[in-house]
């Protein structure tokens, strides 16, 4: 198993995978902000490291193969913390990543990411920023596997994807447990160079895949 450098591993998502990814075995490499937000996560094989993300967290990276980078700025904060989270850090774990050899790079990134001209309203410069943190990734030299969840919600995992988008806007969506398991499902297969959205469905995650 690859050791896996997860970026935003208190956030809910990132920390359900961190969770997961420790129960099936594999090592993990935490990036926190505050460190005891992951106090009641106990593994010999979870090293946690406190650093934020609007500084150097190059160190991190050392001896790493994979990262998950599930890390973004929240509904509260506004454009400049867009900008510096979900844009530059994005950016500047990638150029790290590529500078630490890292085999596989897994994105959490958005619907509309992929077309930020289709949406407008308070969301759009968080999309921009999402989209060229995606093209600095694609445009790399690393491995990556991008993956553009619906819109989240709080519930427990079904199991059901697709990557098909449904034929009601209101039905793109995807639990935030669901997208943990499916990153958890990634980062085991680490696919080659593959973009896709994510949405709740009825299939499992290899079937949705590979349609």
């Amino acid at each position: 198993m690859m050791k896996t450098l997860i970026i935003g591993a208190s956030g809910q998502i990132g920390k359900m995978t961190t969770e997961k990814m420790l129960k099936k075995g594999h090592d993990v490499v935490a990036l926190v902000r505050d460190k005891t937000k992951l106090a009641d996560i106990n593994s010999e094989q979870l090293r946690i490291v406190e650093q934020d993300l609007e500084g150097d967290f190059s160190a991190a990276f050392d001896n790493v193969e994979q990262v998950i980078f599930s890390a973004g700025s929240s509904a509260s904060t506004g454009p400049d913390k867009t900008l510096l989270i979900d844009l530059w850090a994005a950016v500047k774990a990638i150029d790290y990543a590529v500078k630490a050899g890292v085999k596989h790079f897994i994105m959490v990134s958005s619907i509309g990411a992929d077309n930020p001209d289709q949406i407008e309203g308070d969301i759009k410069p968080y999309l921009v920023a999402k989209h060229m943190a995606d093209q600095h990734l694609q445009q790399s030299i690393l491995n990556y596997t991008l993956v553009r969840p619906g819109s989240l919600q709080n519930e427990p995992a079904t199991g059901g994807y697709t990557t098909t988008w449904p034929e009601q806007r209101e039905q793109a969506v995807i639990n935030r447990e669901n997208v943990a398991e499916a990153l958890v499902y990634l980062a085991e297969q680490h696919p080659e160079n593959l973009t896709f959205e994510l949405f709740n469905g009825e299939q499992p995650i290899e079937q949705a895949l590979a349609k």
